[in-house]
């Protein structure tokens, strides 16, 4: 059996079947589809601006944990000796952020000398010390402990409130 050939479709019905998506025949769109379009807009546009809110936040706050001028600025620190390629110092650094939990802001400040760079280096080498390490300051900035290796946040947050209690706020002057 011999199959037909297809007739070509009809020009203008094409034209008229491309045109359907817009809702009116003469390709004006219609309300519903710019009330539609404005619609997903808007919430491209709200989804793009939390997007950058919560960018700018994280920014700003590994900014803010990477300035080591805080040390010293009165408030007790945490400082992370830190290899950002290191498997070891980036578990260290999630124990660390989930003891940190347990205080209220401003008690503890939370710092990170990244080794990867001069400053981060300088500090290691000054206190003696390398990778996957904490060192403790009091709030004057005086290096009060050294917690090697990594850890459990339960032993962390245990570490950082006996620390608090000895060189919290005021107490920076007790001697060890």
């Amino acid at each position: 059996m011999k199959r037909r050939k297809r007739k070509p479709a009809n020009p203008a019905r094409k034209k008229a079947h491309k045109r359907a998506g817009t809702g009116r025949a003469g390709g004006n769109p219609s309300r519903r589809s710019v009330l539609a379009a404005v619609r997903n807009w808007g919430l491209l546009a709200g989804l793009a601006a939390a997007g950058s809110w919560y960018l700018a936040g994280h920014v700003s706050a590994t900014i803010a944990e990477h300035d080591l001028s805080r040390i010293g600025n009165g408030i007790p620190a945490v400082v992370q000796i830190h290899d950002p390629q290191c498997p070891r110092c980036l578990a260290l650094q999630r124990q660390t952020r989930d003891a940190l939990e347990a205080f209220e802001d401003g008690q503890l400040q939370y710092l990170i000398a990244d080794i990867t760079n001069a400053r981060g280096r300088e500090l290691a080498s000054a206190h003696g010390v390398r990778h996957i390490t904490l060192l403790l300051f009091d709030g004057a900035g005086v290096r009060r402990s050294i917690l090697a290796g990594p850890n459990t946040s339960a032993n962390l947050a245990h570490a950082f409130r006996s620390h608090l209690d000895r060189f919290g706020a005021g107490r920076s002057e007790t001697s060890d």
